[in-house]
């Protein structure tokens, strides 16, 4: 039984909006339902010397870090770690802890590489340029494995979505590089680079 207090939500435009909300009927609290900030990162070794950067190595001297995804969507599917950012944590934080409970890796960050919308699921997805402080890396709960893998080897046609492409890529076009701007949504916004192939 309803003793009348419980919330009742329904859609309509709050006053000085300009779109429908979920707003409760009888306090007129407003539900809003925003974008989720999904974090990760390339995260790259080299024992050479740096995989990234001013002074690189070549390309094919670099391992990249990848994850098979253990969970839906896109289970069985490789990834970077990445994953939803938490309630009181920084964009690095959330990176760091990302691969740690993805690959259990430990990673040092090398700065912001790209800023991608993905409207359709409602998402704003922030990849860092990463380096890996060890090769000590496992599978975490959410992986089925990991893998360290050389750019030709990157298994591009089993990649679980397109912003892996996307930040692939990215990663390659301004490895030489030690400052840049952040990249944002490629042109046309579907598969990239090897895996539009």
């Amino acid at each position: 039984m309803s003793d009348g207090s419980e919330p009742a939500f329904s859609l309509r435009v709050p006053p000085g909006e300009d779109r429908e909300r979920s707003v409760c009927d009888r306090c007129g609290f407003v539900d809003y339902v925003n974008p989720k900030i999904v974090v990760g990162a390339v995260a790259a070794w080299s024992e050479n010397g740096p995989p990234h950067g001013p002074g690189a190595v070549p390309l094919d001297e670099v391992l990249i870090l990848l994850c098979r995804r253990a969970i839906q969507p896109r289970k069985g599917w490789w990834t970077l770690p990445a994953g939803y950012m938490e309630e009181g944590e920084t964009v690095a934080e959330a990176v760091r802890r990302e691969a740690q409970e993805e690959a259990c890796a430990d990673l040092r960050l090398d700065g912001l590489l790209a800023l991608y919308d993905i409207p359709r699921r409602s998402q704003v997805q922030i990849f860092h340029r990463a380096r890996l402080v060890t090769l000590d890396v496992a599978a975490g709960p959410e992986s089925l494995e990991v893998g360290l893998f050389r750019w030709a080897d990157i298994p591009w046609t089993a990649l679980a979505f397109h912003s892996v492409s996307w930040a692939l890529e990215a990663w390659r076009e301004s490895r030489e590089q030690a400052a840049f701007a952040p990249f944002g949504n490629p042109e046309g916004g579907g598969w990239v680079g090897p895996a539009a192939r």
